[in-house]
Protein backbone atom coordinates (compact mmCIF):
# COMPACT_ATOMS: atom_id res chain seq x y z
CA UNK A 1 0.00 0.00 0.00
CA UNK A 2 2.97 2.29 0.19
CA UNK A 3 2.79 3.10 -3.55
CA UNK A 4 -0.87 4.02 -3.42
CA UNK A 5 -0.52 6.42 -0.51
CA UNK A 6 2.77 7.94 -1.69
CA UNK A 7 4.98 6.29 0.85
CA UNK A 8 6.94 4.19 -1.67
CA UNK A 9 10.50 4.62 -2.97
CA UNK A 10 11.54 7.46 -5.28
CA UNK A 11 11.97 6.74 -9.02
CA UNK A 12 15.54 6.26 -10.31
CA UNK A 13 16.62 9.47 -12.10
CA UNK A 14 20.33 8.69 -12.45
CA UNK A 15 20.00 7.91 -16.20
CA UNK A 16 18.18 11.18 -16.82
CA UNK A 17 20.80 13.13 -14.84
CA UNK A 18 23.61 11.47 -16.78
CA UNK A 19 21.91 12.41 -20.06
CA UNK A 20 21.49 16.02 -18.94
CA UNK A 21 25.16 16.18 -17.93
CA UNK A 22 26.21 14.73 -21.30
CA UNK A 23 24.09 17.33 -23.15
CA UNK A 24 25.61 20.11 -21.04
CA UNK A 25 29.14 18.95 -21.91
CA UNK A 26 28.27 18.72 -25.62
CA UNK A 27 26.77 22.22 -25.55
CA UNK A 28 29.91 23.59 -23.87
CA UNK A 29 32.13 21.86 -26.44
CA UNK A 30 30.11 23.30 -29.35
CA UNK A 31 30.20 26.79 -27.81
CA UNK A 32 33.99 26.63 -27.42
CA UNK A 33 34.35 25.39 -31.01
CA UNK A 34 32.18 28.25 -32.32
CA UNK A 35 34.26 30.80 -30.39
CA UNK A 36 37.49 29.35 -31.83
CA UNK A 37 36.09 29.51 -35.38
CA UNK A 38 34.99 33.11 -34.82
CA UNK A 39 38.48 34.01 -33.51
CA UNK A 40 40.17 32.31 -36.48
CA UNK A 41 37.91 34.11 -38.97
CA UNK A 42 38.59 37.44 -37.26
CA UNK A 43 42.36 36.89 -37.43
CA UNK A 44 42.14 35.89 -41.10
CA UNK A 45 40.10 38.97 -42.00
CA UNK A 46 42.53 41.19 -40.08
CA UNK A 47 45.50 39.69 -41.93
CA UNK A 48 43.80 40.20 -45.30
CA UNK A 49 42.95 43.81 -44.43
CA UNK A 50 46.54 44.47 -43.34
CA UNK A 51 47.97 42.87 -46.49
CA UNK A 52 45.61 44.85 -48.70
CA UNK A 53 46.61 48.12 -47.02
CA UNK A 54 50.32 47.34 -47.26
CA UNK A 55 50.36 46.30 -50.91
CA UNK A 56 47.67 48.68 -52.13
CA UNK A 57 49.59 51.89 -51.44
CA UNK A 58 52.78 50.93 -53.21
CA UNK A 59 50.94 49.33 -56.11
CA UNK A 60 49.14 52.58 -56.88
CA UNK A 61 52.39 54.54 -56.97
CA UNK A 62 54.22 52.25 -59.40
CA UNK A 63 53.88 52.88 -63.13
CA UNK A 64 53.54 49.76 -65.28
CA UNK A 65 55.21 51.29 -68.36
CA UNK A 66 58.57 51.72 -66.60
CA UNK A 67 61.16 48.97 -66.69
CA UNK A 68 62.09 49.55 -63.05
CA UNK A 69 59.06 51.08 -61.38
CA UNK A 70 60.64 50.93 -57.91
CA UNK A 71 63.52 53.16 -59.05
CA UNK A 72 61.12 55.87 -60.17
CA UNK A 73 63.13 56.77 -63.28
CA UNK A 74 62.52 55.48 -66.80
CA UNK A 75 65.49 53.61 -68.21
CA UNK A 76 65.15 54.98 -71.79
CA UNK A 77 65.31 58.73 -71.11
CA UNK A 78 68.49 60.72 -70.62
CA UNK A 79 69.18 62.36 -67.31
CA UNK A 80 68.27 66.01 -66.90
CA UNK A 81 71.12 68.46 -67.46
CA UNK A 82 73.28 66.00 -69.34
Amino acid sequence: MGGVLGGGSKPDTSAMQAQIEQQRKETERLRAQAEQEKRDLSEEMSAKRKARATRGGSRLLLAEERLTPEAGLPMDEEKLGA
